[in-house]
């Protein structure tokens, strides 16, 4: 379907460099998934460009003050909500989410600078004293955190142009420690946009580079070039893997997929619990990592939770990502599109019932729910990320838990159930990172840990806090007292 652009001609923006504005012959283009039209161009890096970046970065050594950088982070927070309809509007246009997600994306964005700021002002070391056995010493040892001595090179997705790439930049600033940025090719701006900011707001222009260009080109380099002493990665499974066996002896925060469940009990408020996971599947076109993926139900009030559901489903609109009327945009791209398309006629091709959906137009893909879905099925076997709402049923609590930990994965999850002894049970035997009672998987505060096990990372956790400590070094030093 032909759609109007939006833009008159295509942006040209450079590489960020120690806020040097970098521009190559050869560029990527930016397209607007809705319209399929170019809106910018940006460049494609050389291994030089990457190496150039983290040589400035390793020689460049951080002294802002605790104070001097909460400012700087409090003054980016400043700006970027002074700007929120204009950063909001870029990453529609990058991405396709609609208007209503990429304005909440941005608040989301001032919330991590408002805690990687209250990090910053954090006295992170301890007192220990030594007289504490019979042959103990009048001493006291301390503990220090320090910057990193080496680059923290960071690597973001597409599916949260901004937030993504701010959990990683902020608590790096909040620590003085230097990063380079390679967000995705497929949404950069949003990132570069975020630099501009920092900069403007005060912050040495070594302490950030962002990287554009081909992951076939330069990704080796961001993991294997001599001054990176850390990667943090969120992304996919297959090149979280990948990012493992190649940075060898680098520290790694990896950020994985996850395949995550809501799970509605026999007591559950079906009406509320289905608009839980209508919000979970949906919102930013349900490419998320805590997306609800799988809506495990209770057999006894199955039907009535799906009927309540499928209301919900029907009600969710989709269309015109600028339209601020419009519950959800498109997904990232057509191929994506096409995959969700295909999981879904293969799950019914196996028996499972189409209720509502599965209609694509490009990269525009219906909000679409499925049940009598079994879960051996690929559409909930492995991570869908997409808008699709996939019901199992189930008879009781073991048969829950024991589908949950069937997949690969163990991100988060929601419970939706009032009895304590069954959210104890979930709480402690489902294999997951998080569970969240009476909310969605992806519940959490910027500064709360977050992370899971098994093929959605490694144990170490992000949110601004764990990524303070991530991003550290803990020196111990002792005095006679």
């Amino acid at each position: 379907m032909s759609r109007p652009a939006v833009v008159e001609s295509p942006r040209i923006e450079g590489m960020r460099i120690a806020g040097e504005k970098v521009f190559t012959d050869r560029v990527i283009e930016i397209r607007y998934p809705y319209t399929g039209e170019v809106i910018a161009t940006v460049p494609k890096a050389s291994i030089n460009d990457v190496r150039r970046a983290f040589r400035i970065a390793r020689q460049y050594k951080a002294k802002l003050t605790r104070h001097e950088r909460y400012k700087i982070l409090m003054r980016a927070g400043e700006i970027i909500a002074s700007r929120k309809a204009q950063l909001a509007r870029l990453i529609t246009l990058e991405s396709g989410l609609c208007i209503k997600d990429t304005m909440y994306e941005v608040g989301r964005a001032s919330d991590v600078l408002l805690f990687a700021a209250q990090q910053a002002l954090v006295d992170d070391g301890q007192s220990f004293s030594c007289d504490l056995t019979h042959h103990g010493k009048s001493r006291r040892v301390h503990t220090m955190r320090e910057p990193l001595l080496g680059v923290i090179s960071a690597i973001t997705p597409f599916n949260h142009p901004l937030n993504q790439v701010i959990h990683k930049v902020a608590p790096s600033i909040a620590t003085n420690n230097r990063m380079v940025l390679k967000p995705t090719e497929k949404t950069p701006l949003a990132a570069i946009a975020l630099a501009d900011v920092l900069y403007e707001a005060g912050l040495p222009p070594e302490m950030l580079s962002v990287i554009t260009g081909d992951p076939t080109e330069i990704a080796d380099e961001m993991l294997t070039n001599a001054d990176v002493d850390m990667v943090t990665f969120t992304g996919g499974v297959a090149i979280g893997k990948y990012i493992s066996a190649r940075a060898t002896y680098k520290r790694q925060v990896l950020e994985l997929g996850g395949n995550d469940p809501i799970i509605v009990m026999d007591d559950a408020d079906v009406v509320k619990a289905a608009e839980l996971a209508a919000n979970g599947s949906y919102k930013n076109s349900g490419q998320r990592c805590t997306a609800v993926k799988r809506i495990l139900v209770h057999e006894k009030v199955a039907a009535e939770f799906t009927d309540a559901l499928l209301a919900k489903t029907k009600a969710w609109t989709y269309g015109d990502p600028l339209d601020p009327n419009v519950d959800m945009g498109t997904v990232i791209d057509e191929a994506a599109a096409r995959r969700f398309e295909s999981l879904v006629k293969d799950a019914v091709a196996n028996g499972a019932r189409l209720l509502h959906g599965n209609q694509r137009d490009g990269a525009s893909y219906s909000p679409t729910m499925i049940d009598k879905v079994r879960p051996e099925m690929e559409v909930v076997k492995y991570e869908t990320f997409g808008p699709v709402s996939p019901v199992i049923t189930f008879k009781d609590v073991d048969e829950a838990i024991n589908i949950v930990n069937g997949t690969d994965y163990g991100l988060s999850s929601g419970v939706c159930t009032n009895r304590l002894d069954d959210i104890m049970r979930f709480v402690k035997e489902l294999n997951v990172g998080s569970v969240n009672i009476w909310e969605v998987p992806g519940y959490r505060l910027e500064v709360t840990p977050f992370g899971g096990i098994k093929d959605s990372g490694i144990g170490a956790k992000e949110g601004v806090q764990e990524a303070c400590k991530s991003f550290t070094n803990l020196k111990t030093y002792s005095l006679p007292w």
